[in-house]
């Protein structure tokens, strides 16, 4: 099978594209278990709940897409401040199992009461005008969205990275993990650090579903199958780790992409295949530490 160079590489921009969504969305799950030990299985609903709140403002109240980018995150955080305070905070100290059936059962929840309102059927999201068309690359014809989404994600996931690994707040929500009654100790309330730090990484999944929103159908279930894959870009970098989180997530989105070019039966299957053989050789991840 002989592939052009164009091809090759629009098939590598769009692998690019679907990194952002996988690396945004992986972030916010290691930023959660890296920093509460509480594996978010809730993440692919608050998700969806980004795309479809948004959906509601722009078609109901004719909210703009630039002030939903950052009014659904906002909204789909205090939700997550609700998590957190009423069921989160009693598991903290049981096995990671616990709050995995918990946020599996607030997924099945927060899926149902969407879909009872809207079905399963897609519902249409236009691009926002100031991002139609598409710019010409030479080897092919890029919609301005799509490159939006990259830089978009990029900036987030990066800025995200500096914050935790680079500045005090960082430094205090690694610490306070570790060590609460010494950070407690310096003046800081760490209860409300761990609920705000819930609230971010469900901040974040509402961000990717906004973004995601005018690429694929918005539907109450679009967070199922996507979770799964996302999980599996967490393990592969390592539980926890921020920046395996973004660079697994863009390093796999790319290897998808090529996939669909040369074996496009097993682009499906490529990411879990890559975990295995990952888990085989380093159980802790590509980024993540050896205990």
């Amino acid at each position: 099978m002989t592939i052009s160079m164009p091809a090759l590489l629009s098939q590598l921009l769009l692998g690019l594209v679907n990194g952002s969504f996988y690396a945004i969305l992986s972030l916010g799950l290691a930023v959660i278990f890296g920093l509460l030990n509480v594996i978010n299985f809730a993440h692919g609903a608050l998700f969806m709940m980004g795309a479809i709140v948004t959906w509601m403002a722009m078609n109901y109240f004719e909210v703009n897409y630039w002030v939903m980018l950052i009014a659904a995150p906002l909204l789909v955080g205090l939700f997550g401040v609700l998590i957190e305070r009423l069921l989160l905070r009693w598991i903290y100290k049981l096995d990671h199992l616990y709050g995995l059936l918990l946020t599996l059962g607030l997924t099945l929840l927060i899926e149902g009461a969407f879909r009872s309102v809207y079905g399963v059927s897609g519902l249409s999201y236009d691009t926002p005008e100031l991002l139609t068309g598409a710019s010409d690359m030479g080897f092919m014809m890029l919609p301005n969205y799509r490159a939006w989404v990259v830089v978009a994600s990029l900036v987030i996931c990066f800025a995200t990275w500096f914050v935790i690994e680079k500045t005090r707040l960082g430094a205090y929500l690694r610490a306070g993990t570790e060590n609460p009654r010494l950070v407690e100790a310096f003046g800081v309330n760490v209860p409300l650090m761990i609920t705000l730090t819930y609230a971010f990484g469900c901040a974040l999944a509402a961000f990717a579903g906004v973004l995601a929103a005018p690429v694929i159908q918005v539907s109450p279930l679009m967070g199922q199958n996507l979770i799964i894959v996302v999980f599996a870009v967490v393990v592969i970098g390592g539980m926890g780790s921020i920046m395996g989180a973004i660079l697994t997530g863009l390093g796999l989105g790319v290897i998808e992409g090529l996939t669909k070019v040369f074996y496009p039966e097993a682009s499906s299957t490529v990411v879990f295949v890559i975990m295995a053989i990952v888990l085989l050789i380093r159980p802790a991840g590509l980024f993540g530490k050896e205990k």
